[in-house]
């Protein structure tokens, strides 16, 4: 179905992954990320024009499309870095899109990684993973490097501790990064294009931590260029163009795109 041909239809794409969210007890489980009819604007660039979608728990969505189709701006909406002109977002409990929202609340529960690392280079690797849990939790130290342990453990960086990032890849480095959102035990995570700064190599190290974690049950929004990888790990892939969600569905949906406009994405690339 082209999404796109009337602004009305993106309720669909909404209804479509909101109608994959597992079932309990009869009961359909209600949306752990859920924006519906959101608007963003940069001065008189239109940049979110209406969109919605629903993620339920332990599920991965990946957002796909090319450079301007909104995904980062979208993504970012989620964490309350940008705040949208219209429509709603609702997170972990959190409604977003609240002036009175307790962004430090909504933090705890939702981690994002960037493509950047933004590691401090005068603090250790577990300096580092630990500085929020005691900042933002008033966690005790000693607890602090326990979970930082736990964390490094799961992205293959225990022995890194001690290290100082100038002393790592590029590679290990967005992996520090992701051990650092995990140590504040978030209930999701998003991901911004993480990968598009490092070469095939290390591009791997980090997608494998990536799909560890979804294997592990974490509910993830995944802004991504790696569509093979999207095609594997997503429980759901959204394309946005446009501003817009233009078309959605499972991995197997870049097999057999619906829209003239995913075709012309795949085929060319980003």
């Amino acid at each position: 179905m082209n999404l796109a041909q009337d602004a009305a239809l993106q309720p669909v794409a909404h209804a479509a992954l909101s109608a994959q969210q597992p079932q309990q007890q009869g009961l359909q489980q209600l949306p752990v990320v859920e924006l519906k009819d959101v608007h963003k604007s940069f001065g008189s660039n239109q940049v979110l024009k209406g969109v919605s979608f629903a993620i339920p728990k332990g599920q991965v969505v990946a957002i796909i499309g090319k450079s301007g189709s909104g995904k980062s701006t979208a993504l970012r909406c989620i964490d309350r870095l940008e705040i949208i002109d219209s429509g709603t977002i609702n997170v972990c409990g959190h409604a977003v899109h609240d002036p009175a929202i307790d962004l430090r609340q909504l933090r705890q529960d939702v981690g994002i990684v960037f493509q950047s690392y933004n590691l401090f280079p005068h603090l250790t690797v577990e300096q580092n993973v630990t500085l929020a849990p005691k900042a933002v939790k008033n966690m005790p130290a000693a607890k602090a490097r326990e979970i930082a342990a736990r964390t490094l453990q799961q992205v293959g960086l225990a022995d890194k501790a001690q290290a100082y990032p100038e002393q790592l890849s590029g590679g290990q480095q967005q992996r520090v990064a992701i051990a650092r959102s995990l140590a504040m035990e978030p209930q999701v995570m998003l991901f911004d294009e993480v990968t598009s700064a490092l070469d095939p190599q290390l591009t791997g190290e980090v997608l494998r931590v990536i799909e560890a974690l979804a294997q592990g049950g974490m509910t993830m929004v995944l802004v991504t260029h790696e569509m093979e990888f999207a095609a594997r790990v997503a429980d759901t892939i959204i394309y946005m163009h446009e501003g817009k969600v233009w078309e959605t569905g499972p991995g197997d949906m870049l097999k057999n795109p619906q829209t003239a406009e995913l075709r012309d994405f795949l085929s060319h690339g980003l």
